[in-house]
């Protein structure tokens, strides 16, 4: 296995990042919305021409209020609104584009989009523990600006790719941020909530002592399963948390399964990729981007403006 780079796109950030951006209002000429499709379209048109990404797969969010999540806790993101009709629209051209532009996409009713990264993310990281040899071992690279992905970050090499920002975060500089290493994400959830997906955690428990509980006890099992030590331990509210670890234990568990990131059993439900290199790009499909494009009825300036990108793609491809 060659240590060329696994590249895994989160594409609702770069979808909904442009459908609600003042910045990027696009039209069609039936004066309907584009913004998502133009905007998603541009971003992956320049991530492939400066990434020269040769494997690489898109995840989509298709499980709002389908998935296993919603099953364990109604309430999980219930502050959310499903697509409407237009969007729904622009959706499904997102993941047509990365069909004619030779990407691999996945969507799932049962999973969401981190759970489908995580799944790749650990067959390149079983791929790696079986590599022999001198031959180096892939880095994963989640292209993502979403702190929770983190926790998928098996390798030093790996890292998670704020691609609009520019900030590339390693495991190092995970653990420098938030105080907590990647794969302590969901415990830390599990404690603090989280009210951008509507986690509930253990209420009164914050970030700094959900930092404090896991630089002593490493994970939530350990957390509860020695509650009575905590009021012990030398930080400021000690003796309060160990009482509301005691009277919201479930629902510290509850919240870390909501957290956790699922990486086996999406392969087993949804699809199945035998070997890495089954993510290798295909050929461009130019025609079939010219008729998308026609499809989704987009103004001539910006069938233009996608139009010079791809071509500029192609360019680099053959040089």
């Amino acid at each position: 296995m060659s240590g060329m780079p696994v590249y895994l796109v989160d594409a609702s950030i770069y979808i909904f990042q442009a459908h609600f951006s003042p910045h990027t209002q696009i039209w069609s000429t039936r004066s309907e919305d584009r913004s998502a499709f133009a905007g998603f379209s541009r971003f992956l048109l320049r991530f492939l021409q400066q990434t020269s990404a040769e494997r690489i797969a898109v995840a989509f969010d298709e499980s709002l209020f389908s998935g296993f999540r919603h099953r364990l806790y109604p309430d999980y993101k219930s502050n959310r609104v499903l697509p409407d009709d237009n969007l729904a629209r622009q959706l499904n051209a997102c993941a047509r584009l990365c069909e004619v532009l030779g990407v691999k996409a996945y969507a799932s009713q049962e999973y969401e989009a981190d759970d489908i990264i995580g799944t790749l993310s650990q067959r390149v990281n079983l791929t790696r523990e079986q590599t022999l040899g001198d031959d180096p071992a892939a880095k994963v690279v989640i292209v993502s600006r979403d702190k929770d992905l983190a926790q998928l970050l098996h390798s030093d090499d790996d890292y998670l790719w704020d691609f609009h920002g520019g900030v590339r975060r390693h495991r190092k500089d995970i653990f420098e941020h938030y105080g907590i290493w990647p794969e302590q994400f969901p415990c830390y959830l599990g404690l603090t909530g989280d009210s951008i997906d509507c986690i509930p955690g253990v209420p009164g428990i914050g970030p700094v002592a959900a930092r404090e509980l896991l630089s002593h006890f490493d994970n939530l099992d350990t957390v509860i399963a020695r509650c009575k030590d905590i009021a012990a331990l030398k930080f400021r509210g000690a003796a309060r948390c160990a009482r509301l670890l005691e009277e919201h234990a479930e629902l510290a568990i509850l919240s870390r399964e909501l957290a956790r990131i699922v990486n086996c059993a999406v392969e087993t439900e949804c699809f199945a990729v035998a070997c890495i290199d089954q993510l290798a790009r295909q050929a461009i499909d130019s025609q079939g981007f010219n008729t998308l494009l026609a499809e989704m009825a987009l103004m001539d300036s910006e069938k233009q403006r996608l139009g010079t990108m791809l071509n500029a793609l192609l360019a680099r491809e053959v040089a």
